[in-house]
């Protein structure tokens, strides 16, 4: 009987400890809901995040997390193409060539992303390291994984997944809830991206005109743009950008891009390339342009400017 007695409370535990763990396991996983999570400030106009586009009290830009219509203003810009065709590009001002992370997730043994699954980021507008470009990071989940049981770069780190870095670059500039940008070239949507930021939903616009590809260094292609300026840079105190670009009274300004999104060198990220605004008149194409003067004041800077409409 003492032994009896000294088994059975072992038996018992064994046999509550055996339940806790199928309890554990069967615990439904938390899902995060985007449509009641909360949204994040975006503010593309401070001092830490713009470069051409910063606010001042008095350029009007819009105020900290106040929805953007980028088809007007300053945001949107009539140029000309390589052969001098008519085009339209947005600004979305100035940017590195080194491209910031994003977090797509997919299913074991699956080759498209997790349906209804918010893509993940870790900076935003004004923090270090945020780029309107993005390099897809490829992170394989479980094939029990439900969507949005992760909604920040911390847990993807924490369950300790399978992440692929890939050559894959998309052009998603992060902006306030409730911003437009109309014009797409060939006619993908214009809706607003959702996505999460540490656990806070997060919008974002598509633009692909073009498929990107890093390059063999891991930085975002590039391609140059010729542009001048109703003030050249150094003529005077509010010389180059400041002065805003030099156009025709209906708005059409000779800044010329030296490919278009049919172009295998093309891309959105721009190398700027200041010709002497004297020579306004006698550029209107890539060929002109090229033999334009040009001048100090756009070395090394690259614009994010996706070309929307082609005529």
């Amino acid at each position: 009987m003492k032994k009896v007695s000294l088994i059975f409370p072992s038996i018992l535990l064994l046999s509550v400890a055996l339940t806790s763990c199928k309890n554990d396991d069967s615990s439904p996983a938390k899902i995060y809901n985007p449509d009641t999570a909360e949204k994040v400030s975006v503010d593309r106009f401070s001092s830490a995040a713009g470069v051409l586009q910063v606010r001042t009290s008095s350029n009007n830009l819009p105020a900290a997390n106040a929805p953007v219509n980028f088809d007007q203003g300053v945001f949107i810009t009539k140029g000309l193409g390589p052969q001098g065709q008519h085009v339209e590009y947005y600004n979305f001002d100035v940017h590195s060539t080194t491209p910031a992370p994003i977090w797509v997730l997919f299913r074991e043994g699956e080759s498209t992303p997790v349906a209804g699954q918010l893509n993940i980021i870790d900076v935003l507008p004004g923090e270090m390291g945020y780029n309107d470009f993005w390099q897809v990071i490829k992170v394989t989940v479980p094939a029990s994984y439900q969507a949005n049981e992760i909604a920040s770069r911390a847990e993807i780190v924490a369950r300790m997944y399978k992440e692929e870095i890939t050559t894959t670059i998309v052009n998603c500039p992060v902006v306030p809830v409730g911003s437009t940008a109309t014009k797409r070239l060939n006619g993908e949507s214009t809706a607003i991206t959702r996505g999460w930021y540490k656990e806070k939903v997060v919008s974002y616009f598509n633009f692909g005109e073009k498929a990107l590809v890093a390059d063999s260094g891991g930085k975002v292609p590039t391609s140059p743009i010729f542009v001048t300026f109703n003030v050249n840079p150094g003529a005077a105190s509010d010389g180059g950008p400041a002065s805003g670009f030099k156009a025709e009274s209906t708005g059409q300004t000779h800044n010329v891009t030296s490919t278009i999104p049919a172009n295998s060198g093309y891309s959105p990220l721009w190398l700027i390339k200041i010709y002497n605004n004297n020579n306004f008149s006698t550029v209107m194409d890539l060929p002109t342009a090229l033999q334009a003067t040009l001048i100090a004041g756009g070395a090394d800077t690259f614009v994010n400017c996706p070309i929307v409409t082609l005529q």
